[in-house]
């Protein structure tokens, strides 16, 4: 399997701090945080790894390197002199997808089981998976609809009746989807969802498992916390014996 980590963002939100350092390299508890993200790729057995990067990304590349020290396997796709956005990134990454392949948001923790996520995709012939949680606002506000096993309305700025679910974090898409993003050019991933839910073609997968995200400051806590407790550690550890 291979994830594509969305990993060039600005990170508005963590201000002033990642004026200096990425995002995916803040410090929890005493490591960059995309350390926690990758073992727990390999925990699932994922080790083909594609990054995104712009803002700041010569630092996650001379930190990470080629991921062999961390059991993977990491390549890097780079914006260039302009942020492309989150769907202009996984664009100009396609040279290098698999069919199917995930996509993560570079600021989040997720315990979903990505093996389930595949197989469940694999059972529809569709073009692209959300991963979703009933979250009726209670870790960030809910900005997704679910009817009959699709995604039915998306929409991060409205809120709208119905919405008692959230985008994870993580999705899975065929490289069939990318068909009508344009290249080297700026487009959000907001945009080809949209195109997907139109067309009935993108599945939602509810997930009992809550999230953790980094991109906030109150998310940066409560994932410091997390990890403080120990409960990260052992579940790591479950997984990996």
């Amino acid at each position: 399997m291979q994830v594509v980590v969305l990993a060039g963002g600005l990170g508005m939100r963590l201000r002033p701090l990642t004026q200096q350092i990425p995002k995916a390299l803040i410090p929890v508890c005493g490591r960059p945080f995309i350390e926690y993200q990758l073992e727990r790729f390999r925990s699932q057995g994922i080790r083909d790894i594609v990054l995104c990067v712009g803002h700041l990304g010569h630092l996650i590349e001379a930190h990470l390197g080629d991921g062999q020290r961390f059991g993977v396997r990491i390549r890097y796709s780079r914006d260039g002199d302009r942020l492309l956005g989150t769907g202009g990134a996984i664009k100009r990454a396609e040279p290098w997808l698999e069919d199917p392949f995930f996509v993560q948001y570079g600021d989040s923790y997720l315990r979903v089981d990505y093996h389930a996520v595949a197989a469940a995709f694999r059972r529809r012939d569709r073009l692209g998976l959300m991963v979703v949680y009933r979250n009726e606002d209670r870790w960030d506000r809910s900005n997704v609809v679910v009817e009959d096993g699709f995604v039915t309305v998306y929409d991060k700025r409205v809120r709208l009746p119905g919405m008692t679910y959230i985008d994870y974090g993580v999705l899975l898409f065929r490289t069939a989807a990318l068909a009508e993003v344009p290249s080297d050019q700026e487009v959000d991933l907001s945009v080809l969802l949209q195109r997907l839910i139109a067309r009935r073609q993108l599945l939602a997968y509810e997930t009992p498992q809550r999230f953790y995200e980094v991109g906030s400051p109150a998310g940066l806590k409560e994932f410091e916390s997390f990890v403080a407790s120990g409960q990260l550690e052992q579940l790591t550890r479950n997984i990996m014996t």
